[in-house]
């Protein structure tokens, strides 16, 4: 059988030189290159969706791949797509290099300029490697192999907006239409929805902070199995330790989540961290909670300018929800969209916070009456973001870009 092997390229005079040497390559069937790193991650997820067979055998990175950078790209395939076997094309071939890049998911490196036999020796053996992982897959009953989960940001757009209660509730309406689901807490600073959900916790999201490979048994003994069926992956109890997530371990953390369960929630809070704005970077759908009262939506245009300053996301790709509307109040959610530039969900929360009270209070968030028309609201807004069997999603792939969380740090390293 032939090894499929794609290349992704984004220089023109290095495709043509990649691809010249793969057609050569005996018992090779090179697929039509790709020219950045948002394009492979979906052809991937679209190979991947019709089976594991589809995918092809080895993935060739070039080491100047965009906008994601080779090495995170390498980590996100090797992630979602372990039957994939990547190699990377780098002029580095320095023990550094090679190192990092192993850690990293690679199974090899290839020194440029190109050469043939060296080509030829490595494609072979990630190809054999990559046909025995595949059998393995085969057998194997609890290995994710599809496109990866579906990941939802919630953010306030100050605090006290609901976005936690908005988050939780979410996940829990995905988790109960039977799409096993995650719920991430990274407001790494004040974030409890451990007290929300009445949990007692020993880890949290600081204990992956510093694994650069997060397999499947190390992931599990991190989250907290709640009784709702969810599974909790919660901020640190002591504040100060938010700051050991980095932006890089925020990525790699959500990729873990992603691969492992069909939808991914996660609370960012209201305050933007270098951590947080990765995440809203690779988010499916981001969603900006706001009040309909004058505060609420100027930080909600606060916010939605500063994530397209810092290249996170744009107005266009963010979700405004509604929270504590009511027919009188005089900012109404087209009011909300003109003065925002965004997206507004057309499911609005409504304004009854006697429904919550006694739940939040007893941190029993997850007990709503499913008669209160706070609850049926959150769970019709899951209903209208795909994250229900059955519906169809709203929002829409980005991709993962990684462009945002640099320009965050380098203003922060620059004091802006």
């Amino acid at each position: 059988m032939p090894t499929r092997i794609l290349p992704a390229v984004g220089d023109a005079d290095a495709v043509r030189s990649l691809t010249t040497l793969l057609s050569q390559l005996p018992d090779a069937e090179p697929v039509a290159p790709v020219t950045d790193s948002t394009q492979l991650i979906d052809t991937l997820a679209r190979l991947a969706s019709e089976s594991i067979d589809e995918l092809p055998e080895v993935v060739v990175v070039h080491e100047r791949i965009g906008p994601v950078p080779a090495l995170e790209l390498i980590r996100e395939v090797a992630l979602r797509f372990p039957a994939v076997g990547v190699i990377l094309v780098t002029s580095d071939v320095g023990p550094g290099l090679f190192q990092a890049a192993m850690d990293y998911g690679a199974r090899g490196l290839i020194a440029l300029p190109l050469g043939y036999e060296e080509l030829a020796t490595r494609v072979h053996a990630v190809a054999q490697w990559s046909t025995g992982v595949r059998r393995h897959l085969g057998a194997a009953t609890d290995v994710f192999t599809g496109v990866g989960g579906t990941v939802v940001t919630v953010s306030g757009a100050k605090g006290g907006v609901g976005a936690t209660t908005t988050a939780i509730q979410l996940a829990l309406a995905a988790q109960a239409s039977g799409r096993p689901t995650a719920l991430l807490d990274m407001d790494l600073q004040t974030g409890d929805i451990a007290s929300y959900l009445d949990v007692q916790f020993r880890r949290s999201v600081v204990d992956l902070a510093t694994i650069t490979d997060i397999s499947p048994r190390v992931l599990a003994d991190a989250v907290f199995a709640h009784d709702t069926g969810l599974a909790l992956l919660l901020a640190p109890g002591e504040g100060e330790r938010g700051e050991e997530v980095t932006e890089r371990a925020a990525r790699q953390i959500v990729s873990a989540l992603r691969s492992r369960y069909e939808v991914v929630v996660v609370d960012c809070g209201s305050q933007l961290s270098g951590a947080g704005a990765a995440v809203v970077e690779m988010a499916d759908t981001a969603l900006l909670v706001t009040t309909p009262d004058v505060v609420a939506v100027r930080g909600a245009k606060r916010a939605v300018r500063m994530w397209d300053r810092l290249q996170v996301r744009k107005a266009e790709e963010t979700t405004v929800v509604v929270n504590r509307h009511s027919r009188g109040t005089e900012i109404q959610p087209p009011l909300i969209q003109k003065i925002t530039g965004t997206g507004v969900a057309a499911t609005v929360i409504p304004a009854n916070f006697k429904e919550l009270q006694g739940a939040v209070d007893a941190g029993r968030v997850h007990e709503l009456d499913a008669k209160g028309t706070v609850k049926q609201a959150l769970w019709t807004l899951a209903g209208e973001l795909g994250l229900v069997k059955g519906t169809e999603a709203n929002s829409h792939r980005n991709g993962g870009r990684e462009r945002g969380a640099l320009a965050f740090r380098r203003r922060k390293e620059l004091g802006r």
